[in-house]
């Protein structure tokens, strides 16, 4: 498991979520968010924001180093549990949350198997919420990121062209949501801009588990490269993001 083994690097390079989303998750929810479940809490992005509200917060990942760390940071947040566990093993077979929420990571799952079983978890008129972070290094006006493709198409050929994010691809999640019933179905997209220098951009690169799998070959004459590109054009990259967050209310079964 590529992510659990670097954990203090993940955190360091991996990006936050705009507080507009969390605004968002608020206002949207029918019910008050007093309880709180994470589907891969990975070293704590989302989580931070929720902790800070006071909320109790079961956050739970596979990864044990991902776990311990997690653990570690919000030592000071009693209403924080850490659990190190599969979403498919996890059980609780009393609690019921106000909020299930997964930030980046929803995708590892069967979606078949997952989202049944989340609203199991959720309470009447509970929320969903999925969101994802997408980074974009492709655009064509950019001189670094055409140097950079130049790179990718050497040591990383692809068929598809990169593209950024946009409004018609959250229709994929929109209509599963809709799909398994979730009621009041809502997406939004944010975006905002990160600068890296080469040896950031270098770390943020190892967070990625298809850059961590290369051979060690492969890696290290890919990533010489990529920082050349970078420091010989002024020593930036200018990384554009896009989130998208999706919403879904568990309907009230008095209903």
């Amino acid at each position: 498991m590529t992510f659990n083994d670097d954990v203090k690097n993940y955190d360091r390079y991996r990006p936050d979520y705009p507080c507009e989303l969390f605004n968002d998750i608020i206002n949207y929810s029918s019910n008050k968010i007093e309880t709180a479940l994470e589907i891969g809490a990975g070293t704590g992005q989302a989580t931070s924001h929720f902790a800070d509200l006071g909320m109790n917060i079961t956050a739970v990942d596979i990864g044990e180093n991902m776990v311990n760390y997690l653990s570690e940071k919000f030592n000071n947040y009693p209403n924080t549990n850490c659990i190190c566990s599969s979403f498919e093993n996890y059980k609780s077979d009393s609690e019921r949350f106000d909020l299930v929420y997964s930030a980046t990571a929803f995708h590892w799952l069967n979606k078949e198997y997952a989202l049944p079983k989340i609203k199991t978890f959720l309470k009447d008129n509970g929320t969903i919420a999925l969101f994802w972070n997408h980074p974009f290094v492709g655009r064509k006006d950019d001189i670094v990121h055409n140097e950079i493709r130049k790179v990718y198409d050497k040591y990383r050929p692809n068929d598809k062209t990169p593209k950024e994010f946009s409004n018609e691809d959250t229709e994929k999640y929109v209509n599963l949501l809709n799909e398994f019933d979730f009621k009041d179905v809502k997406a939004k997209l944010y975006h905002r801009e990160r600068r890296f220098n080469a040896n950031k951009y270098i770390g943020l690169l190892n967070t990625y588990s298809d850059h961590r799998l290369l051979p060690s070959d492969i890696k290290i004459a890919f990533e010489n490269e990529i920082y050349k590109a970078i420091m010989d054009n002024g020593n930036e990259i200018i990384v554009y993001d896009t989130i998208d967050l999706y919403l879904g209310r568990k309907g009230d079964l008095m209903n």
